[in-house]
């Protein structure tokens, strides 16, 4: 089927020089874009890497309240000797 679409100028650009790199039809990138986003097969998705876990033990430092962003901004600017406020 033929249709028509509207492309940025430098999107289409990039698209064309990829399918060129690859040896592919613009056509078979755009086809491969759609089916990626409309079957859910992001391959973004699979090459996240994971978030590392740290190993270390003992909870918060004495004093931090978890729920208060003020209070952990002010610890953080007291440890890295900058001052987020006036």
């Amino acid at each position: 089927m033929r249709t028509t679409i509207r492309l940025k100028d430098e999107l289409l650009k990039r698209a064309k020089r990829k399918a060129a790199r690859e040896g592919r039809s613009l056509t078979s990138l755009i086809e491969e874009g759609l089916l990626t986003v409309l079957t859910g097969n992001s391959r973004h998705k699979s090459q996240a890497k994971p978030l590392p876990i740290s190993k270390r033990k003992g909870g918060l430092k004495p004093g931090i309240e978890i729920n208060r962003n003020a209070a952990l901004l002010d610890v953080d600017d007291d440890e890295s000797g900058w001052t987020s406020r006036t």
